[in-house]
């Protein structure tokens, strides 16, 4: 199976479609001629920027509401052919502070979406992007969709029950749904204004402004670092009227990479300069550990892998913000 060259005639909502991963697939989507609808609640630190979508502000319709309205919601997913579920709190040290953000917007945002296409449009698929931190540390690598789930903080808890939410809407309502686990995604459209929402980004960011990184412990942690357009393909393929239904698919890398191994890519793009540091409480109460994807189940029953290699996908970030960082920090 392949992304279609074409989605023409395909009708599309996109929940925090103004944000990171949600602008680059709603951009796709309009490319490829679908009809697509964005919701975004455009809340101050959470990563909606209208610029994200300016290249394609004439052939989409735009809303600024939120998921947890449910007149707002009844009324947007009406018509729709698929849901792409992206809306949420996304800021995963918040929680360790307050959690109610993410049980609010991640928990009852979902139900409200869910009941909604339960009441008005129960046919349409809804492809929801969760999160590989909701698994926890890894109990053996690279990390299978059969192991166990045991997240370390309410961001990545109130991610597993949203996609939880979403499977028993799919088995006793019949809504059909994609859930997938995203790995470390990175590039063009990222809000850069702090840490918290991608460290290779962050990096980036860092690394254009002349600062040090700083490369928490020795540099050895493993993680799968995914580009953003290789996730949006993911993404598309999952919404396919003959993707598999209420199955859980890692989107991500089977070759890791450590940070130290980042920092120095970056460092020799860049000039930029790194140096270890101790981790911060916040970090290290949530530091899984090392952490890659088994991808070979989303291979098989999607024909997706990720095309893009960390130095070609770091040129592409790089190139994007030295052209337009003003609008992003």
């Amino acid at each position: 199976m392949t992304a279609a060259p074409s989605l023409a005639g395909l009708r599309a909502l996109v929940t925090g479609g103004a944000g990171f991963i949600g602008s680059n697939l709603v951009l796709a989507l309009a490319d490829r001629g679908a009809d697509v609808t964005v919701v975004d609640a455009m809340i101050p630190g959470y990563g909606g920027n209208l610029f994200n979508l300016e290249s394609v502000r004439s052939k989409i319709a735009f809303h600024e509401a939120d998921i947890r309205d449910p007149r707002a919601m009844n009324a947007l997913v009406t018509r729709q052919d698929v849901v792409f579920h992206l809306a949420g709190q996304v800021d995963h040290v918040l929680s360790l502070t307050d959690p109610f953000p993410d049980i609010d917007m991640n928990v009852k945002g979902t139900a409200v979406v869910m009941e909604a296409l339960k009441l008005h449009n129960p046919g349409a698929r809804v492809v929801f992007t969760g999160t590989r931190g909701q698994y926890g540390p890894a109990v053996s690598l690279p990390v299978s969709e059969d192991a166990p789930t045991n997240p370390r903080g309410i961001y990545e808890i109130s991610n597993l029950t949203a996609e939880k939410i979403i499977e028993v809407y799919d088995r006793v309502h019949g809504i059909p749904s994609s859930l997938l686990r995203l790995t470390n995604v990175y590039g063009p459209r990222a809000q850069m204004k702090h840490s918290r929402y991608g460290v290779v980004n962050w990096f980036v960011r860092l690394a254009l402004d002349g600062e040090t990184m700083k490369v928490f412990g020795d540099g050895t942690i493993k993680r799968d670092f995914l580009y953003v357009d290789d996730c949006v393909e993911a993404i598309l393929l999952a919404a396919a009227p003959d993707a598999p239904r209420a199955e859980a698919l890692n989107v991500g890398v089977d070759t890791p990479t450590t940070f130290q191994d980042l920092a120095v890519e970056l460092q020799a793009l860049t000039g930029a300069r790194w140096e270890y540091a101790p981790f911060s409480p916040e970090r290290k109460a949530q530091e899984p550990g090392d952490f890659y994807s088994d991808i070979s189940k989303i291979r098989r029953l999607l024909g997706w892998s990720p095309r893009t290699p960390l130095p070609e996908g770091l040129e592409k970030t790089i190139a994007f913000y030295r052209l337009h960082k003003a609008h992003y920090w």
